[in-house]
């Protein structure tokens, strides 16, 4: 339903919710009696003024104070608010009008419940929720038709910032086949697939990001430039595409900065990237006269074109929609599985292992920093004291609230009356397969973990993981819920500086794992930093204004990061830059996997980004190199630490002080890289010196090397 901006601007600015939400985004009005929250020895009250489908707007007035809750108390409104309608929005406004906090709670399975604020002030345009508004805007025609999880849907879209089809993997290995026949110039077969799978891996980057109108505004941008090129140097000489016009877009136009106007006359108005996927390859040095005819692209495009590239994390409802999660998948399936012993890893896996790998490490360096919150009857642990139900999963809790059948009950106290025990119990009871003695038993289980929780007994990291407690969540809340800075600090520096290290990573199942246990703390530190900075000066605004001293700016740390934040496209894309220059770390022994690996991180970047043609390179910063990061090596031959060399060289006589020429050399790498890494958490960097550094340290990695060996 299109909107019309300057009148939803106009409510927005009046605080006129309910015409805003009915004549322009077509929801309905809702009529019930206000809501009263008593939270802290304070009553709030929430008027309900619209609804769609069973979702509600609720408009919480302020406090006594006259000024909107804070964030800890708003989380508290929340939950209540939760108890009576599941699915909402509320929005907190000041006595003046003047200042909105718009709150939906993220819910999705497997995840941890997460807050979404977006904050509004009458002196500012209100941008960010009018592009946000046209999400959750229904039309008439939809009604009949329009049902609860849609509209939840809908707003989750709005707000929230594995199936792969068998004919597409199918098709994929017929078209790479195909497309190999086409490569002449590399004499060994072995490079001469990898190059394949080379130019098909950037092939699909170059679909998604064209999509987005990256690449000369042109959705088709491949396909239309190959014409061209056909038509500009005739009809039957096939060896054009490739040579005269495709390698150039990748190593001229995508890989470097700067575009003379003749090569803007080829390409057209395409952005540098970076990252080193567009570089000149090994094996495009080692064979220089590769040729690929058209007809290969005219063919692979035919496939591609069969698809929908969405540059995105949506679902796939239709055989023929395409995510860059299916890189992965391909790749993994791809391989000859029994030859290489490679295997898919399924993500309920690689979450599991990462979740319980992963987060008591990050507690465990939290607590190092911030002792006095992990105190046994400190308030981190009482948040499983006062909801203990939060932190055990659903599977866990399943039918634990209908009474069990008489048949049944009558053998928890008396064994000769468990004869119905071993047959299926019904849905409504029980996961599937179990049977009645099982949900006995797993119902007897969430006792006895409620029991522990409710009653203060579990305050270590570890009885979390022994229970089988919902550790995410947990840590979610304990940043969400903090009161003072100390403990965001902690776990913000922590998150901050963990790496994490797959030695045989494959396509980056197990990266992948990590990164989405890690997104959801950064924001959760990153909001949880905004709204203290907010809170501070709202207090000290309101200080002022009345003839009272405000107090001297404070939490500089934190506005320090949130500044950071700024001068990136948008905080998801600071957020998972963070994490795959700082966290993640990749090898593998096969190149072709650590390539697809990089491109999957490249990709889930560039998803982050909307063309802009008012901002430099489109609006799309380019990516960040992580060659350091991802790299091809066979993890069980040589030293994996410092240490290990030092055992090996000492137990021989060393003669030559080998050892101390060892440890200066990795000295020297070390703090080149970790240069070269912080470097790229800046902006406006110099390309040329970026690519100084890269080579010093690739040399330095080979002399040092080549030092290990000889001795």
């Amino acid at each position: 339903m299109p909107i019309i901006r300057e009148l939803a601007q106009q409510y927005l600015k009046t605080s006129d919710f309910k015409t805003l939400f009915i004549q322009q985004l077509g929801w309905n009005n809702y009529n019930s009696r206000p809501l009263y929250i008593s939270i802290d020895q304070q009553t709030f009250t929430l008027r309900g003024v619209v609804e769609k489908r069973g979702m509600v707007v609720y408009v919480c007035e302020p406090g006594s104070d006259g000024a909107i809750p804070d964030y800890l108390l708003r989380l508290k409104i929340e939950k209540e608010v939760t108890k009576i309608t599941y699915e909402h929005i509320i929005i907190y406004i000041d006595a003046q009008r003047e200042h909105q906090v718009w709150q939906w709670m993220r819910r999705e399975p497997g995840k941890p419940t997460a807050s979404r604020e977006f904050t509004f002030s009458k002196n500012q345009t209100g941008e960010v929720l009018l592009q946000k508004l046209p999400g959750i805007a229904f039309e008439l025609g939809q009604e009949e038709h329009l049902t609860t999880s849609y509209v939840t849907s809908s707003v989750r879209q709005a707000f929230d910032v594995d199936r792969v089809t068998k004919r597409f993997y199918d098709r994929f290995k017929a078209e790479h086949a195909t497309f190999l026949r086409f490569i002449e110039g590399i004499p060994v077969e072995g490079d001469r697939e990898w190059y394949a799978s080379l130019m098909l891996n950037r092939l699909m980057f170059v679909y998604f990001i064209q999509k987005k109108g990256f690449l000369d505004n042109n959705e088709h941008y491949l396909r239309n430039r190959l014409r061209a090129v056909q038509e500009q140097k005739g009809n039957g000489n096939f060896l054009n595409f490739y040579r005269h016009f495709l390698l150039r877009l990748f190593h001229e136009g995508l890989g470097k900065q700067g575009h003379s106007a003749e090569l803007e006359a080829l390409l057209g108005k395409v952005p540098y990237l970076n990252g080193g996927l567009f570089d000149v390859h090994e094996l495009e040095r080692a064979n220089q006269h590769i040729q690929i005819a058209d007809e290969a692209f005219e063919k692979l495009f035919d496939f591609f074109d069969a698809y929908q590239w969405h540059l995105d994390e949506r679902p796939l409802r239709a055989d023929n929609e395409i995510n860059p999660d299916v890189l992965g998948y391909i790749f993994e399936k791809y391989i000859n599985q029994k030859q290489m012993g490679a295997y898919y890893t399924k993500e309920d896996i690689t979450e599991y292992i990462g979740k319980n790998t992963i987060l008591p490490f990050l507690f465990d360096a939290a607590e190092n920093k911030c002792l006095i919150a992990f105190e046994p009857h400190s308030a981190l642990w009482r948040l499983l004291q006062e909801n203990p139900d939060n932190y055990i999963y659903a599977a866990v809790k399943k039918g634990v609230t209908s009474p069990l059948p008489s048949e049944i009950a009558a053998g928890l106290d008396d064994v000769s009356q468990r004869t119905a025990w071993n047959k299926p119990a019904p849905e409504e009871y029980a996961l599937p397969t179990e049977i009645w003695r099982e949900v006995v038993a797993r119902r007897k289980r969430y006792e006895e973990v409620r029991s522990k929780l409710a009653s203060g007994e579990v305050h270590s990291i570890n009885d979390l993981i022994t229970y089988n407690l919902d550790i995410r969540q947990f840590a979610h809340d304990v940043v969400e819920s903090s009161e003072g800075p100390e403990l965001v600090r902690a776990f913000y520096n922590s998150i901050t500086s963990v790496t994490i290290l797959d030695p045989t990573c494959g396509s980056g199942a197990f990266l992948f794992a990590a990164l989405n246990i890690l997104e959801p703390l950064y924001e959760a530190c990153l909001e949880r930093m905004q709204s203290m900075v907010s809170d501070r000066d709202r207090l000290d605004e309101h200080n002022t204004s009345h003839g009272r001293r405000s107090g001297q700016q404070s939490l500089a740390d934190f506005r320090a990061v949130l500044k950071q934040v700024q001068q990136h496209p948008n905080r998801r894309y600071f957020i998972l830059k963070s994490i795959i220059i700082n966290n993640l770390y990749g090898v593998d022994i096969m190149e072709e996997a650590t390539e697809i690996c990089k491109l999957r991180l490249f990709l889930k970047l560039a998803a982050q980004v909307e063309r802009d043609i008012t901002k430099p390179n489109f609006g799309l910063e380019p990516l960040p190199d992580i060659d350091f990061n991802i790299r091809a090596g066979n993890t069980l031959v040589g030293f994996a630490t410092y240490e290990e060399a030092k055992k090996a060289i000492s137990s021989k006589l060393d003669f030559d002080n080998a050892l101390e020429r060892i440890e200066q050399k990795a000295v020297g790498v070390e703090r080149d890289f970790e240069v070269f890494r912080r470097t790229q958490t800046e902006m406006d960097i110099d390309p040329l010196v970026m690519t100084e550094m890269k080579d010093q340290i690739r040399k330095r990695l080979k002399e040092l090397t080549d030092h290990v060996i000889r001795n």
